[in-house]
């Protein structure tokens, strides 16, 4: 069976941990986009003390947060395919229920029907099979346990003009993403400063005074500092392998993976949902 890894996604984005570790991002920045995309999840049903997993932790930004809502006695495996990233997680994750575990979405090194909650925000895209990725993921989940996913969007709810902005962006990425790292690292930082600041603080500008600036390009960021724009630019254009799904697909990807009672955030990340295993 053909592994649903790629290995040159899973060193650049050790590249991309190591070079943005989010030490930089302040704790109420960082908290903000957490609560952002948790905002849904549905911490009363966990139970007492539960044991879940994060798939593709990165730099763990999002697990100290997690660790402390399920107690001292609970436990979080942090899993991720790149040593380097785990390093980094290691590096901002020191709470004691946390343990890390380097694997990829087809050798997740549980019992199936074992763990009381799950998540992957921003990952499964980055897989060649996200369909397959979603599914190794629920397995491990007991029945009636929720999972939390996050996948890029479609831009199913923008304007054609938007995904057209989108498309020569995309033309780009394909371009840039080939280059050696100190190429990609210098012109995502001429986009972040160029693209991404003016257009996000230009956002902020407008909906200062009244206007609904939701589809306005890069208005997501019209709150967040430099620093977010600089790793999500690197992220964006960086990348070899992504993919995009509409609300739809998304869902329905979901309940094939055996998720039902499925809740999508309408305001933050697009698409991101919650889920129960059947």
């Amino acid at each position: 069976m053909k592994e649903n890894i790629d290995q040159k996604v899973v060193k650049g984005f050790g590249v991309e941990w190591t070079t943005f570790n989010q030490s930089a991002l302040s704790d109420v920045e960082l908290e903000n986009m957490f609560n952002g995309y948790f905002s849904i999840f549905p911490w009363n049903k966990l139970p007492v003390n539960a044991t879940g997993f994060d798939l593709g932790c990165g730099s763990g930004r999002w697990d100290g947060f997690v660790a402390k809502r399920i107690g001292a006695e609970g436990k979080l495996y942090c899993i991720d395919p790149a040593p380097a990233a785990l390093s980094v997680a290691k590096q901002n994750v020191m709470n004691s229920n946390v343990e890390f575990i380097c694997a990829g979405v087809d050798s997740i090194p549980f019992e199936d029907n074992s763990m009381d909650f799950g998540f992957s925000l921003g990952v499964l895209h980055h897989v060649p099979d996200t369909q397959q990725g979603i599914i190794e993921c629920v397995k491990k989940l007991k029945h009636g346990a929720p999972f939390l996913l996050y996948l890029y969007y479609a831009f199913d709810n923008r304007p054609r003009w938007f995904r057209m902005l989108w498309k020569c962006s995309d033309f780009l990425r394909k371009i840039i993403s080939r280059l050696p790292h100190v190429f990609k690292y210098l012109l995502s930082l001429m986009i972040a400063g160029t693209i991404y600041l003016p257009l996000a603080r230009f956002s902020r500008w407008m909906e200062r005074r009244g206007k609904n600036v939701k589809n306005y390009p890069l208005s997501s960021y019209k709150n967040n500092s430099f620093y977010t724009m600089r790793t999500d630019s690197y992220d964006r254009f960086c990348t070899r392998l992504e993919q995009r799904f509409t609300k739809i697909e998304m869902q329905q990807m979901m309940q094939k993976a055996g998720l039902s009672s499925i809740i999508f955030q309408e305001e933050y990340a697009f698409w991101c949902a919650v889920g129960y295993k059947i």
